[in-house]
């Protein structure tokens, strides 16, 4: 929870990316709140008021992903919702055609983007943004498994990292002009 605020508002890539990671924790714990307190929760080391928000934010979130019936695979509607966003960002910058640098950007990770979606058999629906931030994931759970990774597969997921870092910065600013 603590993490996740911190990330949301400063980085909304990061933050997807950070809870998509919880949801997967909360599916290698089966969804028992007990193994979550006493092996993540715990770590955290606050006091016990603020013990106790952690675990009702872990608690709701079990509750969401079990309504949801994303308890195996999927994300979480808010999650979701938050890639969109993202998304129309992204459709807002490239149809606005004021910023060169982020187009090229752009254009230089689309063909790796479709090559990602071919090989991931991702759906058509998946947008640009999704598929980006899927390989991401996808790189950060090889990296924690020590898996070799390819030069070729580095070198696509680089440029969907610079995208998304470019596009998150100026969604930032975006927002924060809106306040």
């Amino acid at each position: 929870m603590i993490i996740a605020q911190e990330k949301r508002k400063t980085n909304l890539a990061e933050y997807i990316l950070y809870m998509w990671q919880v949801e997967d924790i909360l599916r290698a714990y089966k969804f028992d709140i007990e193994a979550v307190d006493k092996n993540i929760i715990s770590q955290f080391k606050q006091d016990e008021e603020k013990h106790q928000e952690i675990r009702a934010w872990y608690e709701n979130l079990i509750e969401m992903m079990k309504i949801e019936k994303v308890e195996e695979r999927g994300h979480l509607q808010i999650l979701k919702n938050n890639v969109n966003e993202l998304f129309d960002f992204h459709m807002h910058l490239l149809n606005n055609k004021k910023d060169a640098a982020y187009i090229g950007l752009f254009e230089k990770a689309a063909g790796n983007i479709n090559e990602f979606r071919q090989k991931s058999q991702a759906k058509e629906e998946n947008n640009d943004i999704e598929v980006c931030l899927t390989a991401l994931y996808g790189i950060l759970m090889l990296k924690l498994q020590q898996k070799e990774i390819s030069k070729e597969t580095i070198a696509a997921v680089t440029t969907f990292s610079q995208l998304i870092s470019d596009l998150t910065a100026k969604y930032k600013a975006f927002e924060e002009e809106k306040e």
